[in-house]
C-alpha cells in the first residue's frame, strides 16, 4: 500500500509564490546590508513562525557522571527517565538576524499565540513593519488574534500563509528538525515548571542556532558527549 497527499488548496502556488516572494525579499535585504546600503522607507524585519508541541519535559532518575581524562571523553547518563508531561516551544526566526523569540508553554492556543506576538511586538522599533510567514493552525486566524492585531498600528504586522499541506516552505521547520535531533531530546529538567522558565528557550534555541550555522558548539556538555551508562557495563 503506497500513500499520497491530495492537493486541497486550490490556491496553492499562488501562497507558495507568496511565501517565495517574502524570501525574494529577505535575499535582497541582506545582500543590502552586506552592502552597507539602507533601506528606504519604514524598516522591515521577517520573521519564520511556527510550534513545536508534544516536547517531553523529562528529568534524569540519576545523576550525571562527569567525563575522566584519559578514560572517558563523554558524559554518562543513566537510560532511565521521568515523565513530567508535554510542552509546545512556540517560535520564531528572525531571518535577516538570526535572533530566535521563543516562548515555553502547556499548550499553543490563541492566547499563547498573542502572547508570542506581544514578545515579537516588543522587540523591534515601533515603525519596524514586521512581516510574520506562518501556517493555517487556527490560533494563527482566530477571533481573539485577529482582535490583538487590530489594536497594533496600520503596517506593523503583515502575515503570509503557507498553503495547505504546504508547512515545508517554512523555513522554521528545518530549525526545528536539527534543534529535536540536536537539543531538546538531550535536555533534562527537575519539573514542568523549570522547562517552562524563561532562560530555558533562549539558551536552547541559541545552542541550535550556533550549531546548525557554525558546526558545533563550544558548551560544556554538547549532544555528542553525552553517552549512557549502559554503555559502561
Amino acid at each position: 500500500m503506497r500513500y499520497y497527499l491530495e492537493n486541497r488548496d486550490a490556491e496553492f502556488e499562488q501562497k507558495m509564490a507568496e511565501v517565495l516572494c517574502v524570501y525574494r525579499e529577505v535575499e535582497v535585504l541582506k545582500k543590502a546590508s552586506a552592502k552597507g546600503k539602507k533601506k528606504r522607507g519604514k524598516p522591515v524585519t521577517i520573521v519564520s513562525y511556527d510550534e513545536k508541541p508534544g516536547i517531553q519535559a523529562v528529568a534524569t532518575t540519576a545523576p550525571d557522571l562527569p567525563p575522566k581524562p584519559g578514560v572517558h571523553a563523554t558524559f554518562a547518563r543513566d537510560h532511565e527517565y521521568k515523565r513530567h508531561g508535554t510542552l509546545s516551544l512556540l517560535a520564531g526566526i528572525d531571518l535577516l538576524t538570526g535572533k530566535v523569540h521563543a516562548l515555553v508553554k502547556d499548550r499553543h492556543r490563541s492566547r499563547e499565540f498573542v502572547e508570542l506576538l506581544r514578545l515579537i511586538d516588543d522587540a523591534y522599533p515601533s515603525n519596524t513593519a514586521i512581516k510574520l510567514i506562518l501556517d493555517n493552525h487556527s490560533a494563527h486566524i482566530s477571533r481573539e488574534t485577529r482582535a490583538w492585531l487590530a489594536t497594533r498600528p496600520s503596517g506593523r504586522f503583515e502575515l503570509t500563509f503557507t498553503p495547505k499541506h504546504g508547512s515545508w516552505l517554512n523555513l522554521i521547520e528545518g530549525f526545528f528538525s536539527k534543534f529535536a535531533r540536536s537539543v531538546l531530546r538531550h535536555i533534562r529538567v527537575a519539573s514542568k515548571h523549570e522547562s517552562r522558565s524563561a532562560s530555558w528557550p533562549v539558551s536552547t534555541t541559541s545552542i541550535a542556532i550556533r550549531s546548525s550555522t557554525r558546526g558545533p558548539t563550544n558548551s560544556p556538555t554538547p549532544p555528542d558527549m553525552i553517552r549512557t551508562k549502559k554503555t559502561l557495563i
